[in-house]
């Protein structure tokens, strides 16, 4: 019997296979035709289930019921169904303010910051951080409202002329809030229409029937002629610069709410730039936990959201969450050791009061379990660890603010009117709505926005190549103009 033969190989692997093939698991050395990756993004866009419409229905009812629903029975019946009396005046409605304006922080650091430094990880989520800077704002931008009480009488706030010369407080937090937030909001939304041109115009000419009409209407006749490509590449640059005090302004501005008042523990110098840092802890934090969502849930998203870019992302939680320790204890050792026994004794009881868990699960969310998890780029490529890490950040930021604001106030100079503030069923309705309404916000835009700039990823993959110096194989990246 004749022994088997086997086929000789056609072609002897190059040395540099292996090499090679652990660069192309990087999406910028992994390309695809254009017309393949304009396919798969409408395919996210356009592939829903009926799981998805389950939950789209769940969220809608719960923001109805517990927004807008116990904000009209607040409305009706008073602000005096809150837990919010002397000495607190100040409670989760503020301390909700401040947690989706500092969410809000993330899309202009992702898509600006690191759009301005070239960082090229940040292609293909920008869009995602940029829509979640949009409607972050749009629930933070309802809690001036619902603190406000008398919410018809909100045009009060507004700068205008008059019959009557009445003219806003502009010493009021109020005003410096609804000031900031417009702005905010207005350039934000701006920044996150300009780069959308080019894949509404993509959406146009793949679609038929209303969406085809709504993206024309959006897609402002782009053709993507070199002019236009110009003028857009300019004014996204523009923007992205103009864009960053914005930012860092608004934050500030929350920080200016408390340390411009002589209460005890707010009367801080450090205030501005610990605030602009806890936003962007908890930004990013947000924007992670977003692109595991879209990646799981999605489809084709795993091709342009990949595990180097959450290995990226974690690696600047790291930083900031170190830089966020920084300035926490910073505040602490200032005033303990320069303030009066006051502000000793507020400190004090933050550590050891009835809500000293609070500050301890801060501590833990936003300092230990990140120092313990993020330095190892194993643990920061498994998304299902880095889903609680972040989660966990987010609620340890929320426990930050209410420790500042509740907490600190509950308990200053005079102790016969210390007081504990315990938040009521209204109270927690509303943050749970403003949270339905943010996840509801996402997922309706998931289906009618591309979520990936294609003309970003496809840009950076160009500009991207492998070739060989010497015998080994280099990546490099040319710069595109």
């Amino acid at each position: 019997m004749a022994a088997e033969v086997k086929p000789i190989p056609n072609a002897i692997p190059s040395p540099h296979a292996a090499e090679e093939e652990d660069l192309r698991e990087h999406l910028m050395f992994d390309p695809r035709p254009r017309e393949e990756m304009n396919r798969m993004v409408m395919d996210s866009m356009t592939h829903t289930t009926p799981r998805y419409w389950i939950v789209v229905g769940i969220l809608a009812v719960l923001t109805a019921v517990l927004l807008y629903g116990v904000w009209g029975y607040m409305i009706f019946t008073g602000i005096g169904i809150s837990g919010e009396r002397r000495p607190n005046y100040w409670g989760i409605f503020i301390v909700s303010l401040v947690f989706w304006i500092g969410i809000s922080h993330a899309g202009t650091f992702v898509s600006a910051i690191l759009r301005v430094f070239k960082a090229e990880f940040r292609r293909p989520f920008t869009r995602a951080a940029e829509l979640m800077t949009t409607f972050g704002l749009a629930a933070g931008a309802l809690w001036p409202l619902i603190h406000l009480g008398r919410v018809w009488v909100f045009y009060w706030m507004i700068p205008y002329p008059n019959a009557r010369w009445l003219w806003p407080n502009f010493r009021s937090p109020l005003v410096w809030d609804f000031m900031a937030i417009t702005t905010y909001l207005l350039s934000s939304t701006i920044y996150l229409y300009l780069p959308l041109l080019p894949d509404l115009a993509m959406a146009r000419d793949r679609t038929k029937g209303w969406r085809h009409v709504v993206y024309k209407f959006l897609a402002l006749g782009w053709r993507g002629t070199e002019a236009e490509w110009f003028r857009l590449r300019k004014a996204i640059n523009i923007f992205a610069i103009a864009i960053i005090p914005v930012m860092f302004s608004v934050h500030t501005i929350v920080s200016w709410d408390f340390a411009v008042a002589q209460t005890g523990g707010w009367n801080s110098t450090i205030f501005g730039p610990y605030f602009i840092i806890g936003a962007i802890l908890s930004g990013v934090s947000a924007v992670v936990t977003i692109l595991i969502i879209l990646r799981a849930t999605l489809k084709n998203m795993d091709y342009f959201i990949r595990l180097e870019h959450i290995d990226a992302l974690g690696k600047l939680l790291l930083v900031f969450s170190m830089a966020w320790a920084y300035f926490f204890f910073n505040d602490y050792m200032v005033s303990w050791y320069g303030g009066s026994e006051v502000v000793r004794t507020i400190l004090t009881f933050h550590a050891s009061g009835p809500s000293a868990w609070i500050w301890y699960v801060m501590l833990l969310c936003n300092v230990a379990i990140p120092w313990l998890t993020l330095w190892s780029k194993k643990l920061r490529r498994t998304p299902w660890l880095m889903l609680i890490v972040t989660l966990g950040i987010n609620v340890g930021m929320y426990f930050e603010r209410y420790t500042i604001i509740p907490i600190t106030l509950g308990h200053q100079r005079m102790p016969f009117d210390w007081g504990e503030y315990t938040p009521r069923l209204p109270e927690i309705s509303l943050a749970l709505g403003s949270l339905c309404l943010f996840m509801l916000l996402y997922m309706l835009a998931s289906r009618f926005i591309p979520m990936v700039p294609v003309w970003e990823v496809r840009e950076g993959q160009e500009a991207h190549q492998l070739r060989k110096v010497g015998k080994t194989v280099v990546p490099s990246v040319s710069e595109l103009e």
